[in-house]
């Protein structure tokens, strides 16, 4: 393992629409050497590395053998014989998500990494989403939970349903957020203009009461990515499109009001109530940029990595439910 003052090699396997913007954010990254990339198009292979003016190798097999991390940015169906092939390697990895394209292969993939004890990170962007992070201090045991992901129609991701390819997001923001068992799983959703569906809706019942209702469409006409989360006396509203967040409190008013503030009479001998709004300050910060940093510093740190391995397959896991809900919901 390099150590916490050396410089880690990494290597990008895959350079289409994100494995460029990956190549482009690890020239910021601190503590890396950028020793090159492969991508099997030999075209934008030569047009990424004159662009960046980094190597591009010929084959996947010698970017390995030259790295201490691989960085994997290429198609789901991919990802488990690369992954593979890095680990067993002895390479750390940081991969896309989801993990692998099968709960199967997840499962092996989890398995390899239990004995090897390599760092691996999974590619769930959003928990570096400064909104999201602003607003995590204020999160305390939601009981509801409330999610909209709307894309307009891009083909590049249709290769994967659209809960693989964009409730998979909200799904580990919900999972990291509530710590408590999937008690049960409903789903519904849409094919309309691929094979898979393109609209989904699931509800997720936890064991601790709280539930999460999160909606995915990728034929929207606006984009939107925003979650609201509600808890005992506050109310969490978070926009990942356009970072910002806003916290609603609700207190007993003891003494005299503020006069400044909102404030309700429940009645009934029951008091009032005095509602607080508070916008925290938001960082504005690279996602992509961060989480790659990120896995950077475990492994020169020896740390967990920030979503490990298994917060990739249990993500996955959650998502491969909802699809089994979406096979045997009734037409």
């Amino acid at each position: 393992m390099p150590s916490p003052s050396s410089i880690v090699r990494v290597g990008v396997i895959g350079a289409g629409h994100l494995g460029r913007i990956h190549i482009q954010q690890w020239a910021e990254v601190q503590g890396v050497e950028l020793v090159g990339f492969h991508d099997a198009d030999e075209g934008r292979s030569a047009l990424i590395g004159a662009e960046f003016g980094i190597s591009a190798f010929a084959g996947e097999d010698e970017l390995i053998a030259a790295v201490d991390a691989v960085d994997v940015v290429t198609p789901t169906l991919t990802h488990h014989d690369l992954a593979t092939k890095v680990l067993e390697q002895g390479r750390h990895l940081f991969i896309e998500k989801p993990l692998a394209q099968t709960m199967e292969e997840a499962d092996r993939l989890v398995s390899l990494v239990d004995r090897t004890g390599l760092r691996v990170q999974v590619g769930h962007v959003e928990r570096f989403n400064p909104a999201f992070r602003a607003a995590l201090p204020y999160f305390d045991s939601p009981r509801f939970i409330e999610s909209h992901r709307l894309a307009q129609f891009n083909p590049r991701g249709t290769d994967v349903s659209v809960v693989l390819d964009l409730m998979i997001h909200d799904i580990d923001l919900i999972l990291h957020v509530v710590d408590s068992p999937v008690t049960s799983i409903n789903a519904s959703g849409v094919a309309v203009v691929s094979d898979t569906p393109d609209i989904a809706n699931a509800r997720i019942a936890f064991a601790n009461g709280c539930v999460a209702n999160l909606t995915a469409s990728r034929i929207s006409l606006k984009n939107m990515r925003k979650c609201r989360f509600f808890q005992r006396d506050a109310y969490i509203a978070v926009d990942m499109l356009d970072r910002s967040a806003e916290i609603v409190r609700m207190r007993t008013v003891v003494g005299e009001p503020d006069p400044f503030a909102v404030t309700i009479d429940l009645g009934m001998d029951k008091g009032k109530r005095e509602i607080s709004f508070e916008k925290p300050e938001i960082q504005r910060t690279n996602a992509i940029r961060d989480e790659l940093q990120a896995f950077v510093n475990s492994i020169r740190t020896g740390t967990d990595t920030a979503v490990t391995i298994r917060d990739g397959h249990r993500a996955m896991e959650v998502a491969h439910r909802i699809l089994e809900g979406l096979r045997t919901q009734v037409v």
